[in-house]
C-alpha cells in the first residue's frame, strides 16, 4: 500500500467517524427534544383532565336544573313507586335527568325516612340508578366518532358497564321481587350493628373541583327531595343558590324560679335587636321555654348566574351547552395528547404492565387486583361517572383492553357503593337506618353482580355483548344515537307506560319479548359455531326479508335522507335572486352570444 492510498484510508476512517459522531448527536439531540417536549405536555395534559372532570361536574348541575323538578315529580308518586318494574324504570329515567346517581339515591332515602316509601320498594329505584349513571362514559365515547378503530374500542368499554348493569337487573329483579334477598341482608345487617352518626367522609375530588365549579353554579338539591316528598311551596322556588350560608336562631330559655336565675342559652352567633323585642318571654315554674327557629340569610352566594333573571330551563340549557362544548374540546385534546405521548416504546411498555395477567397459576388474581384498584380510584374521586369517563379514552386509543376496563368498571361499580355507605353513615339520627340500608342494597346488588358475571370466564357475557356492539357502531355510526335513545329513554318510557296498566300487562308483554331475544340470541351463536345441529330454516337468516336480519336498508335510508339535507342546505346557500346577477349592458351581451352561437355548429336560435 503506498503512502497516498495510507493517506486516503485515514481521511476516510477521520470522516466516517465524524459521521459517526455527528449522527450521534442529532439522535441525542432528538431524544433531548422528544422528552423535553413529553414534559411540557404532561402539565397541559394535566389541565385538560382537569377542565374534563370539571365540565362533567357542570353538566350534571345543567342536566338537574332542566330536569330537577320533573324528576321530583316523578318520585312524588309513591302508587306507581310500588311496582318493582315502574319503580327500575323510574330510577333509570331520573338519573339520566340529574345524570347524578347521588341525587336520585339521596331522594330515595328521604323517602324512605318519611314513611312515603319502604326499602322493598326503593331496591328497584337503586337499580335504575345503577344503569341511568352509565350513560355518562357512552356519551364520552361518541366523541371519538371520527376514527373508527378508536370509537370501536371506546364504545364497547363504555357500554359493558350498561351491559353489565342490564343482565344483572334481569337476574336479580326477579330475584328480589319473589324473594327479597337483599331487604331481608340489609336488615339483618342494620339490625346486628349499633350504628351511629358519624362525620362525612373525604371528598377529595371535589376539594379540587369546587373552587372552580362553585363559581359558576350552586344549585339547592334540597328542592328537589322537598317535591319528591310533597313539599308544594318548594315547587315555585328556583334551583340556583342565592344565600350559600344561613344562620338558624334559636333561643333556650331556662327558668328557675326557686333560684330566681335566668338563664338564656342562644345558639345563633348573632340576634337583630327587631328580633329579641318581638320575643316574648312568659316563664313558668321549672319550665323551659323554646322560641321557634328564626332563619336568617347570612352571606351571599359568588357563582355567576346568583342574580340572574332566567329561569332554571334557560340557565340549564346554557350550561348544558357549553359544559358540552368544554367536554368535547378536551377530550379530544385529551386523546390528542395522549396519541403523542404513547408512541412507541412507551405505549408497548404501558399496554404491558395494564394489560399483563400475573405468572401462572395466580393470572385469575389479576382480575380481582383491578377490581380493587377500580374501586380505590373511584373512592378517591367520589364518582363512578368520573372515573369510567376517564378511562373511556384509554380504552379508545388501545392502552388499556375491554378485558381489563371490565374488572375496573366493576371495581369502579363497590367504589361508589363505599362511598354511599359513607354518606349514608353521616347521616342524621332520623335517616340514619334507612340511608344505611339503602346504601347497603346498593352495595349487595353490585356484589351478587359480579359474582353472577366476572368468576367464570364463560359467565363474562357483558365483554361479548359491548364487542358486538362496538363493531355494529363502527359499520354503522349513527348506531350509538339509537342505541342512546332507545336503552336509556324509548324503551324505559315504553315500559313505564306499561306499568301504569299494571303488572300483569307488563309481564304477559315483557316475558315472551324477553325470551323471543333469548331464542334469537341462542340460534345466532348455533349458526355460527355448530350450524349442523339447527333444522335448514334456521342455519341462516337469508330467507327473512333482509331489514329483519341487517341493519343495511336502515342505513340507507339515514345515509339519504343525510344526503338530502346535505344537498339542500347547499342549493340554499348557491341559489341567487335576480337583482343579486350582475347587471350587462346590451354590447356586453351580444359578445357573450356570439361564442355560444359558434359552439352550437353555427345554428339559428332565434
Amino acid at each position: 500500500m503506498t503512502l497516498e492510498s495510507t493517506a486516503r484510508l485515514k481521511n476516510l476512517i477521520n470522516s466516517k467517524s465524524k459521521g459517526n459522531n455527528y449522527w450521534k448527536q442529532f439522535r441525542f439531540g432528538l431524544y433531548i427534544y422528544r422528552t423535553n417536549c413529553n414534559c411540557n405536555c404532561i402539565p397541559l395534559l394535566l389541565l385538560f383532565l382537569y377542565m374534563f372532570i370539571c365540565s362533567l361536574d357542570i353538566l350534571s348541575s345543567a342536566f338537574q336544573l332542566a330536569g330537577g323538578k320533573v324528576a321530583g315529580d316523578i318520585f312524588k308518586d309513591n302508587a306507581v313507586l310500588s311496582n318493582p318494574v315502574a319503580g327500575l324504570v323510574v330510577g333509570i329515567l331520573v338519573t339520566v335527568l340529574v345524570q347524578s346517581s347521588s341525587t336520585s339515591t339521596s331522594i330515595v332515602v328521604s323517602l324512605v325516612s318519611s314513611g312515603l316509601l319502604d326499602v322493598g320498594s326503593a331496591i328497584p329505584i337503586i337499580m335504575g340508578s345503577n344503569i341511568g349513571t352509565s350513560v355518562t362514559n357512552t356519551i364520552v365515547a361518541l366523541m371519538q366518532a371520527g376514527e373508527r378503530e378508536q370509537f370501536k374500542r371506546a364504545f364497547a368499554g363504555a357500554t359493558v358497564h350498561d351491559c353489565f348493569n342490564w343482565l344483572s337487573v334481569l337476574v336479580l329483579l326477579p330475584l328480589e321481587a319473589i324473594t327479597g334477598v337483599m331487604r331481608l341482608t340489609s336488615e339483618a345487617v342494620v339490625e346486628s350493628f349499633n350504628i351511629v352518626t358519624g362525620e362525612n367522609g373525604p371528598e377529595l375530588l371535589k376539594v379540587i373541583t369546587e373552587p372552580l365549579t362553585k363559581r359558576i353554579i350552586q344549585l339547592d338539591k334540597t328542592v328537589i327531595v322537598g317535591i319528591a316528598t310533597g313539599q308544594e311551596l318548594l315547587r315555585n322556588k328556583s334551583l340556583i343558590k342565592v344565600w350559600c350560608q344561613t344562620w338558624i336562631l334559636v333561643s333556650n330559655i331556662s327558668v328557675c324560679l326557686q333560684m330566681k336565675i335566668f338563664h338564656v342559652l342562644t345558639l345563633s352567633k348573632f340576634i337583630p335587636p327587631q328580633i329579641q323585642e318581638n320575643v316574648s318571654i312568659v316563664p313558668s315554674e321549672n319550665s323551659t321555654v323554646q322560641t321557634p327557629s328564626l332563619p336568617m340569610n347570612a352571606e351571599k352566594c359568588t357563582h355567576l348566574f346568583v342574580e340572574t333573571g332566567l329561569s332554571d330551563l334557560a340557565v340549564g340549557l346554557i350550561l348544558l351547552a357549553s359544559s358540552l362544548l368544554v367536554l368535547c374540546t378536551c377530550l379530544l385534546l385529551l386523546v390528542k395528547f395522549l396519541n403523542s405521548l404513547l408512541q412507541g416504546q412507551v405505549a408497548k411498555a404501558i399496554q404491558k404492565i395494564i394489560n399483563t395477567d400475573f405468572p401462572f397459576p395466580f393470572g385469575w388474581l389479576t382480575g380481582y387486583l383491578a377490581i380493587l384498584v377500580g374501586a380505590g380510584m373511584t373512592f378517591v374521586v367520589q364518582s363512578s361517572s368520573v372515573f369510567t369517563s376517564a378511562i373511556t379514552p384509554l380504552i379508545g386509543i388501545g392502552v388499556i383492553s375491554i378485558e381489563r376496563a371490565y374488572p375496573l368498571t366493576l371495581g369502579s361499580n363497590i367504589g361508589t357503593t363505599a362511598t354511599a355507605i359513607l354518606a349514608a353513615l353521616a347521616s342524621p339520627g332520623d335517616k340514619l337506618a334507612a340511608a344505611f340500608q339503602v346504601a347497603l342494597c346498593h352495595f349487595i346488588f353490585n356484589v351478587l353482580g359480579i359474582l353472577l358475571w366476572y368468576p367464570v370466564p364463560l359467565s363474562r357475557l357483558p365483554i361479548r355483548m359491548a364487542r358486538f356492539l362496538g363493531e355494529r357502531t363502527a359499520k354503522y355510526r349513527w348506531f350509538a344515537v339509537l342505541y342512546l335513545i332507545l336503552c336509556f329513554l324509548l324503551l324505559p318510557s315504553i315500559v313505564f307506560a306499561l306499568s301504569m296498566a299494571g303488572w300483569q300487562v307488563v309481564v304477559s308483554i315483557c316475558v315472551p319479548c324477553v325470551a323471543v331475544l333469548l331464542c334469537i340470541v341462542v340460534v345466532n351463536r348455533l349458526q355460527l359455531q355448530k350450524p349442523h345441529l339447527l333444522p335448514w330454516w334456521l342455519q341462516t337468516w337469508d330467507h327473512l326479508p333482509l331489514w329483519m336480519h341487517s341493519l343495511k336498508p336502515m342505513d340507507k335510508i339515514i345515509t339519504r335522507v343525510i344526503l338530502c339535507c346535505r344537498e339542500t342546505r347547499n342549493n340554499d346557500q348557491s341559489r341567487t335572486s335576480p337583482e343579486d346577477l350582475p347587471q350587462l349592458t346590451e354590447c356586453e351581451a351580444e359578445k357573450n352570444l356570439v361564442p355560444l352561437a359558434q359552439n352550437m355548429g353555427g345554428t339559428n336560435m332565434w
